[in-house]
Protein backbone atom coordinates (compact mmCIF):
# COMPACT_ATOMS: atom_id res chain seq x y z
CA UNK A 1 0.00 0.00 0.00
CA UNK A 2 1.84 3.49 -1.15
CA UNK A 3 0.88 6.59 0.45
CA UNK A 4 -1.32 8.98 -0.62
CA UNK A 5 -4.03 11.83 0.15
CA UNK A 6 -5.80 10.86 -2.62
CA UNK A 7 -6.12 6.77 -2.88
CA UNK A 8 -6.36 5.00 -6.30
CA UNK A 9 -6.95 1.11 -6.34
CA UNK A 10 -5.82 -1.76 -8.09
CA UNK A 11 -9.24 -3.45 -7.91
CA UNK A 12 -11.76 -2.31 -10.66
CA UNK A 13 -14.84 -2.42 -9.30
CA UNK A 14 -13.35 -0.66 -5.65
CA UNK A 15 -11.91 1.60 -7.96
CA UNK A 16 -15.09 2.32 -9.74
CA UNK A 17 -17.28 2.46 -6.74
CA UNK A 18 -15.01 4.91 -4.71
CA UNK A 19 -15.35 7.32 -7.92
CA UNK A 20 -19.00 6.89 -7.93
CA UNK A 21 -19.08 7.76 -4.26
CA UNK A 22 -16.67 10.71 -4.24
CA UNK A 23 -18.93 12.26 -7.32
CA UNK A 24 -21.99 12.05 -5.42
CA UNK A 25 -19.92 13.27 -1.89
CA UNK A 26 -18.58 16.21 -3.71
CA UNK A 27 -21.93 16.86 -5.96
CA UNK A 28 -24.87 16.51 -5.59
CA UNK A 29 -24.93 16.09 -1.65
CA UNK A 30 -22.32 18.75 -1.23
CA UNK A 31 -25.52 21.05 -3.07
CA UNK A 32 -28.23 19.32 -0.92
CA UNK A 33 -26.31 20.49 2.29
CA UNK A 34 -25.75 24.25 0.88
CA UNK A 35 -29.09 24.57 -0.34
CA UNK A 36 -30.55 23.76 3.44
CA UNK A 37 -27.88 25.71 5.25
CA UNK A 38 -26.52 22.44 6.96
CA UNK A 39 -23.65 22.72 9.59
CA UNK A 40 -22.30 19.62 11.83
CA UNK A 41 -24.70 21.90 14.26
CA UNK A 42 -27.56 22.09 12.87
CA UNK A 43 -30.47 20.02 14.71
CA UNK A 44 -31.23 17.45 11.84
CA UNK A 45 -34.88 16.17 11.20
CA UNK A 46 -35.97 13.06 9.67
CA UNK A 47 -36.85 15.51 6.35
CA UNK A 48 -33.37 16.72 5.88
CA UNK A 49 -32.41 12.99 6.24
CA UNK A 50 -34.85 10.62 4.06
CA UNK A 51 -34.29 12.05 0.31
CA UNK A 52 -30.19 11.53 1.58
CA UNK A 53 -31.91 7.57 2.21
CA UNK A 54 -33.58 7.26 -0.85
CA UNK A 55 -31.06 8.54 -2.89
CA UNK A 56 -28.27 6.95 -1.58
CA UNK A 57 -30.44 4.05 -2.07
CA UNK A 58 -31.24 4.84 -5.84
CA UNK A 59 -27.26 4.94 -5.98
CA UNK A 60 -26.65 1.79 -5.04
CA UNK A 61 -24.86 2.74 -1.76
CA UNK A 62 -27.22 2.90 1.24
CA UNK A 63 -26.89 -1.04 2.52
CA UNK A 64 -24.06 -1.29 -0.29
CA UNK A 65 -22.56 -3.96 2.24
CA UNK A 66 -25.40 -6.61 2.36
CA UNK A 67 -25.87 -10.15 1.27
CA UNK A 68 -27.61 -9.29 -2.39
CA UNK A 69 -30.49 -11.01 -1.26
CA UNK A 70 -31.00 -7.88 0.60
CA UNK A 71 -30.62 -5.55 -2.48
CA UNK A 72 -26.91 -4.90 -1.22
CA UNK A 73 -23.45 -5.96 -3.61
CA UNK A 74 -22.40 -8.17 -0.86
CA UNK A 75 -18.92 -5.88 -0.53
CA UNK A 76 -15.79 -7.65 1.24
CA UNK A 77 -14.62 -5.93 4.21
CA UNK A 78 -11.90 -4.06 2.82
CA UNK A 79 -14.09 -2.90 0.03
CA UNK A 80 -16.71 -1.62 2.57
CA UNK A 81 -13.78 0.15 4.05
CA UNK A 82 -12.30 1.73 1.11
CA UNK A 83 -16.33 3.68 0.67
CA UNK A 84 -15.96 4.82 4.55
CA UNK A 85 -12.40 6.36 4.25
CA UNK A 86 -14.35 8.17 1.78
CA UNK A 87 -17.51 9.23 3.96
CA UNK A 88 -14.84 10.44 6.43
CA UNK A 89 -12.92 12.57 4.06
CA UNK A 90 -16.02 13.92 2.48
CA UNK A 91 -15.90 16.77 5.16
CA UNK A 92 -19.84 16.31 4.40
CA UNK A 93 -21.97 17.02 7.20
CA UNK A 94 -24.93 14.36 6.15
CA UNK A 95 -22.03 11.45 4.74
CA UNK A 96 -23.38 9.29 7.63
CA UNK A 97 -26.26 8.98 6.01
CA UNK A 98 -25.16 7.83 2.52
CA UNK A 99 -24.09 3.95 3.22
CA UNK A 100 -26.55 3.30 6.38
CA UNK A 101 -24.19 4.80 8.85
CA UNK A 102 -27.10 6.99 10.74
CA UNK A 103 -30.13 4.64 11.70
CA UNK A 104 -29.91 2.57 8.91
CA UNK A 105 -28.33 -0.78 7.59
CA UNK A 106 -24.93 -0.84 8.96
CA UNK A 107 -26.53 0.54 12.31
CA UNK A 108 -28.60 -3.04 12.13
CA UNK A 109 -25.31 -5.15 11.82
CA UNK A 110 -25.36 -8.38 12.02
CA UNK A 111 -28.76 -8.43 13.68
CA UNK A 112 -30.46 -9.89 10.15
CA UNK A 113 -28.94 -13.49 11.04
CA UNK A 114 -31.19 -13.33 14.17
CA UNK A 115 -34.11 -11.91 12.79
CA UNK A 116 -37.61 -14.25 12.42
CA UNK A 117 -39.82 -13.71 9.38
CA UNK A 118 -42.00 -11.03 11.45
CA UNK A 119 -39.19 -9.27 12.35
CA UNK A 120 -37.70 -8.74 8.80
CA UNK A 121 -40.92 -7.85 7.46
CA UNK A 122 -42.11 -5.55 10.12
CA UNK A 123 -38.30 -3.99 10.57
CA UNK A 124 -35.33 -4.92 8.99
CA UNK A 125 -36.73 -4.88 5.36
CA UNK A 126 -38.27 -1.39 5.33
CA UNK A 127 -34.96 -0.09 7.13
CA UNK A 128 -32.50 -1.70 4.57
CA UNK A 129 -35.20 -0.04 1.90
CA UNK A 130 -34.88 3.62 4.00
CA UNK A 131 -38.80 3.65 4.92
CA UNK A 132 -37.63 3.59 8.97
CA UNK A 133 -34.39 3.97 10.73
CA UNK A 134 -33.34 2.11 14.19
CA UNK A 135 -30.99 3.09 17.13
CA UNK A 136 -28.77 1.24 19.11
CA UNK A 137 -29.72 1.45 22.79
CA UNK A 138 -26.98 -0.29 25.07
CA UNK A 139 -25.37 2.53 27.15
CA UNK A 140 -26.08 3.59 30.49
CA UNK A 141 -25.18 6.19 32.61
CA UNK A 142 -23.04 4.23 34.69
CA UNK A 143 -22.54 1.01 32.11
CA UNK A 144 -20.41 2.26 29.47
CA UNK A 145 -17.16 0.41 29.38
CA UNK A 146 -18.76 -2.16 32.03
CA UNK A 147 -21.77 -2.36 30.10
CA UNK A 148 -23.08 -5.38 31.77
CA UNK A 149 -23.57 -3.41 34.88
CA UNK A 150 -27.15 -1.89 32.96
CA UNK A 151 -29.70 -1.62 35.23
CA UNK A 152 -32.13 -1.78 32.57
CA UNK A 153 -34.35 -4.71 33.29
CA UNK A 154 -36.87 -7.11 31.19
CA UNK A 155 -39.99 -8.88 33.22
CA UNK A 156 -41.71 -11.49 31.59
CA UNK A 157 -45.35 -10.70 30.84
CA UNK A 158 -46.71 -14.00 30.33
CA UNK A 159 -50.98 -12.55 30.84
CA UNK A 160 -49.62 -10.40 27.72
CA UNK A 161 -47.41 -12.74 25.57
CA UNK A 162 -44.65 -10.51 26.08
CA UNK A 163 -41.95 -8.43 28.68
CA UNK A 164 -42.11 -5.09 30.55
CA UNK A 165 -38.93 -2.97 30.22
CA UNK A 166 -37.72 -0.29 32.68
CA UNK A 167 -34.45 1.70 32.43
CA UNK A 168 -32.91 4.67 31.11
CA UNK A 169 -30.41 4.31 27.62
CA UNK A 170 -28.18 7.32 27.16
CA UNK A 171 -26.25 7.58 23.99
CA UNK A 172 -28.18 6.00 21.60
CA UNK A 173 -27.22 7.66 18.04
CA UNK A 174 -29.82 8.53 15.57
CA UNK A 175 -32.40 8.47 18.29
CA UNK A 176 -33.67 11.90 17.52
CA UNK A 177 -35.00 10.41 14.01
CA UNK A 178 -35.61 6.24 14.92
CA UNK A 179 -38.66 4.58 14.74
CA UNK A 180 -37.44 1.49 16.87
CA UNK A 181 -34.49 1.11 19.18
CA UNK A 182 -32.27 -2.30 19.45
CA UNK A 183 -32.60 -2.22 23.24
CA UNK A 184 -30.33 -4.85 25.59
CA UNK A 185 -31.95 -5.63 29.44
CA UNK A 186 -30.98 -7.49 32.24
CA UNK A 187 -33.67 -10.12 32.54
CA UNK A 188 -35.48 -9.55 36.04
CA UNK A 189 -35.46 -13.49 37.28
CA UNK A 190 -31.86 -14.14 36.31
CA UNK A 191 -29.18 -12.63 38.97
CA UNK A 192 -31.81 -11.81 41.70
CA UNK A 193 -31.21 -15.00 43.14
CA UNK A 194 -28.20 -15.81 45.09
CA UNK A 195 -25.15 -16.09 42.74
CA UNK A 196 -27.20 -15.89 39.78
CA UNK A 197 -25.33 -14.86 36.35
CA UNK A 198 -26.99 -12.20 34.96
CA UNK A 199 -28.79 -12.66 31.77
CA UNK A 200 -29.38 -10.31 28.90
CA UNK A 201 -31.89 -10.33 25.79
CA UNK A 202 -32.29 -7.81 23.02
CA UNK A 203 -35.67 -6.41 22.05
CA UNK A 204 -36.81 -4.43 19.07
CA UNK A 205 -38.79 -1.60 20.64
CA UNK A 206 -41.08 0.80 18.67
CA UNK A 207 -40.29 3.91 19.93
CA UNK A 208 -43.93 5.31 19.97
CA UNK A 209 -44.79 2.60 22.63
CA UNK A 210 -46.84 3.44 25.44
CA UNK A 211 -44.31 3.73 28.24
CA UNK A 212 -41.49 4.99 26.16
CA UNK A 213 -39.95 8.14 25.35
CA UNK A 214 -37.13 9.59 23.50
CA UNK A 215 -35.81 12.78 24.82
CA UNK A 216 -32.98 14.71 23.60
CA UNK A 217 -29.38 13.71 24.66
CA UNK A 218 -26.36 15.22 26.01
CA UNK A 219 -24.43 17.21 23.37
CA UNK A 220 -21.69 15.83 22.71
CA UNK A 221 -18.33 17.80 22.35
CA UNK A 222 -18.55 17.61 18.53
CA UNK A 223 -21.73 19.34 18.70
CA UNK A 224 -24.00 17.28 16.96
CA UNK A 225 -27.29 16.68 17.45
CA UNK A 226 -27.92 12.85 16.81
CA UNK A 227 -27.98 11.34 20.42
CA UNK A 228 -30.46 10.54 22.49
CA UNK A 229 -31.51 9.41 26.05
CA UNK A 230 -34.22 6.38 25.70
CA UNK A 231 -36.73 6.01 28.60
CA UNK A 232 -38.55 3.13 29.07
CA UNK A 233 -41.08 2.73 32.21
CA UNK A 234 -43.06 -0.29 32.31
CA UNK A 235 -42.95 -0.33 28.61
CA UNK A 236 -44.49 -3.10 26.85
CA UNK A 237 -42.64 -5.14 24.65
CA UNK A 238 -44.20 -8.42 22.96
CA UNK A 239 -42.64 -11.86 22.59
CA UNK A 240 -42.42 -11.42 18.61
CA UNK A 241 -39.89 -8.45 19.15
CA UNK A 242 -37.66 -10.64 21.37
CA UNK A 243 -34.57 -10.63 19.38
CA UNK A 244 -32.59 -14.28 18.65
CA UNK A 245 -32.73 -16.07 22.35
CA UNK A 246 -33.99 -15.38 25.61
CA UNK A 247 -29.89 -14.51 27.79
CA UNK A 248 -28.45 -14.31 24.56
CA UNK A 249 -28.97 -10.44 23.81
CA UNK A 250 -25.31 -9.38 24.91
CA UNK A 251 -23.64 -12.01 22.18
CA UNK A 252 -26.20 -10.33 19.82
CA UNK A 253 -24.86 -6.92 21.04
CA UNK A 254 -21.49 -7.70 20.76
CA UNK A 255 -21.10 -10.54 18.05
CA UNK A 256 -20.05 -8.06 15.38
CA UNK A 257 -18.00 -5.89 17.79
CA UNK A 258 -14.51 -7.48 16.01
CA UNK A 259 -15.57 -6.33 12.58
CA UNK A 260 -17.53 -3.05 13.74
CA UNK A 261 -13.80 -2.12 15.73
CA UNK A 262 -12.14 -2.44 12.61
CA UNK A 263 -14.71 -1.07 10.54
CA UNK A 264 -14.96 2.21 12.81
CA UNK A 265 -10.91 2.84 11.74
CA UNK A 266 -11.43 3.43 7.83
CA UNK A 267 -14.17 6.55 9.00
CA UNK A 268 -11.93 8.03 11.36
CA UNK A 269 -8.67 7.57 8.37
CA UNK A 270 -11.09 10.12 5.98
CA UNK A 271 -11.28 12.47 8.13
CA UNK A 272 -7.67 12.89 9.58
CA UNK A 273 -7.08 12.36 5.51
CA UNK A 274 -8.91 15.46 5.26
CA UNK A 275 -7.21 17.21 8.33
CA UNK A 276 -3.78 16.63 6.83
CA UNK A 277 -4.92 17.61 3.28
CA UNK A 278 -6.39 21.02 4.67
CA UNK A 279 -3.02 21.40 6.64
CA UNK A 280 -0.88 20.85 3.85
CA UNK A 281 -3.04 23.65 2.12
CA UNK A 282 -2.85 25.90 4.62
CA UNK A 283 0.81 25.91 4.80
CA UNK A 284 1.44 26.40 1.50
CA UNK A 285 -0.85 29.26 1.17
CA UNK A 286 0.08 30.88 4.69
CA UNK A 287 2.52 33.59 4.53
CA UNK A 288 5.12 34.25 7.07
CA UNK A 289 7.95 36.71 6.57
CA UNK A 290 7.43 37.11 3.26
CA UNK A 291 7.08 33.03 2.45
CA UNK A 292 4.61 30.24 2.57
CA UNK A 293 4.79 28.60 6.41
CA UNK A 294 5.70 25.03 4.22
CA UNK A 295 9.27 26.76 3.60
CA UNK A 296 10.03 26.27 7.87
CA UNK A 297 11.76 23.24 8.65
CA UNK A 298 9.56 23.28 12.53
CA UNK A 299 6.70 22.80 10.31
CA UNK A 300 7.85 20.54 7.57
CA UNK A 301 9.06 18.01 10.65
CA UNK A 302 5.79 18.49 11.63
CA UNK A 303 4.03 17.78 8.60
CA UNK A 304 6.18 14.73 8.23
CA UNK A 305 5.36 13.25 10.68
CA UNK A 306 1.33 13.44 10.36
CA UNK A 307 1.46 12.23 6.80
CA UNK A 308 3.85 9.16 8.38
CA UNK A 309 1.79 8.12 11.35
CA UNK A 310 -1.64 8.49 9.22
CA UNK A 311 0.60 5.86 6.51
CA UNK A 312 1.15 3.55 9.60
CA UNK A 313 -2.84 3.81 10.86
CA UNK A 314 -3.83 3.04 7.52
CA UNK A 315 -1.73 0.52 6.39
CA UNK A 316 -2.30 -1.63 9.46
CA UNK A 317 -6.23 -1.14 9.25
CA UNK A 318 -6.07 -2.43 5.74
CA UNK A 319 -4.03 -5.72 6.40
CA UNK A 320 -5.64 -6.27 9.53
CA UNK A 321 -9.27 -5.67 6.63
CA UNK A 322 -7.54 -8.46 4.44
CA UNK A 323 -6.79 -10.97 7.20
CA UNK A 324 -10.62 -10.89 7.90
CA UNK A 325 -11.44 -10.97 4.25
CA UNK A 326 -9.45 -14.43 4.09
CA UNK A 327 -11.61 -15.64 6.92
CA UNK A 328 -9.02 -15.28 9.61
CA UNK A 329 -8.90 -14.22 13.12
CA UNK A 330 -8.24 -10.68 13.89
CA UNK A 331 -9.40 -10.06 17.45
CA UNK A 332 -5.89 -8.83 18.52
CA UNK A 333 -5.58 -7.07 15.49
CA UNK A 334 -9.33 -5.25 15.90
CA UNK A 335 -7.84 -3.56 19.66
CA UNK A 336 -4.30 -2.22 18.39
CA UNK A 337 -6.67 -0.98 15.06
CA UNK A 338 -8.56 0.63 17.19
CA UNK A 339 -5.98 1.87 19.83
CA UNK A 340 -3.50 3.23 17.14
CA UNK A 341 -5.79 4.84 15.10
CA UNK A 342 -7.77 6.66 17.50
CA UNK A 343 -4.32 7.37 19.34
CA UNK A 344 -2.76 8.54 16.15
CA UNK A 345 -5.86 10.37 14.93
CA UNK A 346 -5.77 12.40 17.85
CA UNK A 347 -1.73 13.65 17.30
CA UNK A 348 -2.56 14.37 13.68
CA UNK A 349 -5.35 16.66 14.64
CA UNK A 350 -4.18 18.34 17.60
CA UNK A 351 -0.79 18.86 15.15
CA UNK A 352 -3.50 20.48 12.29
CA UNK A 353 -4.57 22.82 15.08
CA UNK A 354 -1.01 23.87 15.83
CA UNK A 355 -0.15 24.31 12.58
CA UNK A 356 -3.42 26.91 11.77
CA UNK A 357 -2.63 28.92 14.46
CA UNK A 358 -5.88 31.04 15.48
CA UNK A 359 -8.08 29.77 13.35
CA UNK A 360 -7.73 26.50 14.56
CA UNK A 361 -8.88 27.56 17.78
CA UNK A 362 -11.68 29.54 16.37
CA UNK A 363 -15.56 27.57 15.76
CA UNK A 364 -16.87 27.30 12.50
CA UNK A 365 -13.51 26.48 11.31
CA UNK A 366 -13.28 22.61 9.91
CA UNK A 367 -9.89 21.62 11.50
CA UNK A 368 -11.62 23.05 14.85
CA UNK A 369 -14.30 20.72 14.32
CA UNK A 370 -12.48 18.00 13.27
CA UNK A 371 -10.13 17.97 16.54
CA UNK A 372 -13.10 17.66 18.86
CA UNK A 373 -15.00 14.67 16.54
CA UNK A 374 -11.79 12.96 16.46
CA UNK A 375 -11.02 13.58 20.39
CA UNK A 376 -14.15 11.40 20.80
CA UNK A 377 -13.27 8.42 19.24
CA UNK A 378 -10.41 8.26 22.13
CA UNK A 379 -13.55 6.96 24.06
CA UNK A 380 -16.30 6.29 21.65
CA UNK A 381 -16.74 2.32 20.47
CA UNK A 382 -14.64 1.20 23.04
CA UNK A 383 -11.67 3.41 24.90
CA UNK A 384 -8.27 3.59 24.21
CA UNK A 385 -7.38 1.41 27.80
CA UNK A 386 -10.01 -0.92 26.97
CA UNK A 387 -8.16 -1.77 23.70
CA UNK A 388 -5.14 -2.49 25.74
CA UNK A 389 -6.55 -4.62 28.36
CA UNK A 390 -7.71 -6.84 25.36
CA UNK A 391 -4.63 -6.49 23.63
CA UNK A 392 -2.60 -7.76 26.43
CA UNK A 393 -5.21 -10.57 27.59
CA UNK A 394 -5.17 -11.66 24.18
CA UNK A 395 -1.45 -11.29 24.25
CA UNK A 396 -1.00 -13.67 28.30
CA UNK A 397 -3.53 -16.28 27.00
CA UNK A 398 -3.37 -16.87 23.08
CA UNK A 399 0.28 -16.31 22.27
Amino acid sequence: MTFSLHPTYDDPRTAELVDRLRDYLDGELADYERERGITPATRLTRADLEPVWHRSRELGFYGIHLPEEYGGQNLTYTQLAALKEEIGASGRVLSHCVLGDMGGPLRAGDILKYATEHQLEKYLLPLIRGERACCFSLTETDAGSDVRSMRTVAVRDDDRGGYRLTGHKVFSSAGPFADFAIVVARMAETGEQEGGKPQFSAFLVDLDSPGCRVEDGATPMSGEHIESDIILDDCFVPAANLLGEEGKGMRIALGRVTTNRLLHCPTVLGATRRAVKLTLDRTRTRQVAGQPLLMLQAIQHKVADMATELYAARSMTYSALAALDEGREVHTEAFMCKLFVAESAFRILDEAVQIHGKEGLTQGNEIEYLFRKIRMFRVLTGTSEIQRNGIAKLLAFHH
